[in-house]
């Protein structure tokens, strides 16, 4: 394609040299119509090219988020601003960044809890990613406030599990429902570390390149995108090997 545009533009000017500023509006209407009729008479060309770009693109983002796991790993899987679940002193670290009204967090949920309840050696690191408008916030201050109160897995799970459309009515509901202290609970989520936890959350994952929820780190991978019980399981024992 290329070879082909660059003759019609010899053809058209000759005698000019290649610089932008000496081609003449004419010539640029009859390049332009050149590579018009060219893409409509073969639009793989375009479509191949397209790909290609998207493909460059993803890989210079999975390599740039690569560098980014490496680099911010104390963030990603130590921040101490973050709730810890399964073993402490497990051996290895399962991280995920999730919304409570994510319905493909919720659809995941269940094959996370079955792999903590099988796999006794397992951390697992809790990211608050609230990207789904004003109650998605709502609720992600609330589990972190819950956590003063000693009840964060309790709420998660209960949010996790919940039903229906989750609003600010409903995350009252659950906390009581689970024994926590709701006045105490509203009080707590105005705490500006928890604006700094999230505000936290939402740049890590943004130069993690997860663009949405669910997303995962294991070991050295990032995975974006809902996984079921044996891809969990799977890159759970690939990690434990290395």
């Amino acid at each position: 394609m290329l070879l082909a545009l660059a003759c019609a533009f010899l053809a058209i000017a000759p005698a000019c040299p290649l610089g932008a500023a000496e081609i003449t509006p004419e010539q640029r209407k009859a390049i332009e119509a050149i590579i018009h009729d060219y893409l409509m008479q073969n639009p793989d060309v375009l479509i191949d090219a397209l790909r290609e770009a998207e493909a460059k693109a993803n890989s210079d983002a999975e390599i740039k988020a690569a560098q980014v796991l490496r680099d911010r790993r104390h963030e990603v899987f130590d921040d101490p601003a973050t709730p810890v679940g399964g073993n402490p002193q497990g051996d290895v670290t399962v991280v995920e960044f999730f919304d409570y009204r994510c319905p493909y967090c919720k659809q995941v949920h269940p094959a996370i809890q079955k792999l903590l309840d099988e796999d006794r050696k397992l951390r697992f690191v809790y990211k608050e990613f609230p990207v789904l408008g004003e109650q998605s916030d709502i609720a992600a201050h609330a589990a972190l406030a819950a956590r003063l109160q000693g009840k964060y897995e309790p709420f998660h799970n209960a949010m996790m599990a919940a039903k229906g459309q989750i609003t600010e009515e409903a995350v009252y509901r659950i906390a009581d429902s689970i024994g926590l202290d709701v006045d105490r609970l509203k009080r707590d989520m105005t705490d500006p570390e928890i604006d700094r936890a999230l505000n936290a959350n939402r740049s890590l994952a943004k130069a993690l390149d997860l663009r949405g929820t669910p997303g995962f780190v294991i070991g050295d991978h990032i995975v974006p995108g809902a996984i079921d019980l044996d891809a969990l399981k799977t890159m759970v024992a690939d990690a434990r090997k290395q």
